[in-house]
């Protein structure tokens, strides 16, 4: 636990890992750019490039070009690489990411740079921060009396390649993104998600990522959450990090990742066998809380499947198929007022869902901007659909693999820009 020490901001070093295995150098490069453009000293910044061995050459040449041109902006500029066949890990993100905080341990080590003052972030590839984001961290840490207990998670937005993406995607990732605003509201609920912050010292003391584990950056949260006996909590900060709709060459092909990449997403199912195996041995942390955490994690998993399907699919049975049986009925005579309330009510959010996804969207300045704009209106009608094939579905699969017990591999998502 902290012990309550105050932090001068100069006192405080940001880590940032960013783990990289096929993305090229227009992928990475301008999220290294925010944070040297960001209004945090990039001097107070240590940034490593986690590559792994088995990356192909070009993408290893581009990631060194990047830290020889950027490297004297920041306090630092490691490039580690992460060998492969390691014994018990598997090929997947966190195993990466693991190995670049260790080596980065032995960096602060050597340089005499206290645990305790040292932020790490763990950022996609394609991560690009808001100006305020090192600033709000640093911030939010410094105020914390329990920042060696605390993950700090920013909001997530899918804005980086926005307009280029089919309208499926689009949609779907800006339902994402409100998704992710709306955790960030209530944050007993709020669990780490991609790109997210914590102590350095808090990292260490955990035994870092899982190194066996697709949902690390979830997993992390477990982890850290049963490793102090329920001591440890998730810190929202109201500023955003920027990430790339999946997206490929072909309409079809990004069709397919876009599922993928949404079937890794709900393989966080993984956590939940793990999270009550271990609460069973937590006599430390009362039943009440163990209770609510696992209901939490359980309730999560089974609404990603079941809305979707149930509002888009089931609710429309009873009407369809059971109309003679119930034609004499109150109930029948009453569905339609019963579903002209809900429906109506649905609307107004639908439409409250559809002002603020365009009051969220970039700026960017291209031509017939208001045409595209009302053309991402109409988009939002592809949601019953989109959120079936696309969200339920890969969820249910992922749910399936894991009761039958055919266990999926990491996939890296499939990034490519216009």
């Amino acid at each position: 636990m902290s012990d309550g020490k105050k932090l001068r901001s100069g006192e405080i070093y940001n880590l940032v890992i960013i783990p990289v295995a096929s993305e090229k150098k227009e992928i990475v490069e301008p999220g290294i750019k925010s944070i040297v453009n960001g209004k945090f000293p990039s001097g107070r910044v240590i940034a490593v490039i986690a590559l792994e061995e088995r990356a192909s050459e070009n993408v290893k040449k581009d990631m060194y070009e990047i830290r020889d041109v950027h490297k004297e902006h920041f306090y630092d500029f490691l490039v580690t690489v992460h060998p492969d066949g390691i014994p018990g890990e598997a090929k997947v993100k966190g195993a990466n990411a693991t190995y670049a905080a260790r080596k980065a341990a032995e960096y602060l080590t050597a340089k005499g740079i206290a645990y305790e003052n040292v932020i790490v972030s763990c950022f996609d590839a394609d991560t690009v921060i808001s100006p305020d984001y090192f600033s709000c961290l640093t911030y939010r840490y410094m105020l914390s009396m329990n920042r060696d207990r605390a993950s700090f998670q920013p909001i997530p937005v899918y804005h980086n390649n926005i307009w280029d993406v089919p309208n499926f995607a689009r949609v779907l990732d800006v339902g994402a993104s409100f998704y992710q605003l709306i955790q960030a509201t209530n944050p007993e609920k709020l669990v780490t998600f991609s790109s997210h912050s914590m102590s350095f010292k808090a990292l260490v003391e955990v035994g870092y990522w899982p190194v066996d584990m697709i949902s690390d950056d979830s997993a992390i949260y477990w982890k850290s959450f049963i490793h102090f006996d329920g001591d440890y909590q998730v810190i929202p900060m109201y500023v955003t990090v920027s990430m790339d709709v999946t997206q490929d060459k072909t309409w079809w092909k990004t069709a397919v990742n876009v599922y993928k990449q949404k079937r890794r997403w709900a393989w966080g199912v993984e956590n939940f066998p793990i999270v009550a195996r271990a609460f069973l041995k937590a006599a430390s942390i009362p039943v009440h809380i163990r209770i609510k955490q696992l209901f939490k994690l359980f309730e999560g998993q089974v609404s990603w499947v079941v809305w979707p399907f149930l509002l888009t699919i089931i609710s429309w049975f009873p009407a369809t198929f059971a109309r003679n049986k119930l034609a004499g009925s109150i109930f029948y005579y009453s569905t339609p007022r019963i579903t002209q309330i809900i429906f109506g009510l649905a609307s107004l959010g639908f439409l409250i869902c559809i002002v603020l996804s365009l009051l969220l969207l970039p700026r960017h300045k291209v031509k017939y901007n208001f045409l595209r704009r009302l053309t991402h209106v109409l988009e939002w009608l592809l949601i019953p659909v989109a959120s079936v094939v696309f969200s339920a579905l890969p969820a249910l699969d992922a749910q399936t693999r894991l009761m039958t017990a055919k266990y999926m591999e990491f996939w890296v998502t499939v990034k490519t820009r216009k």
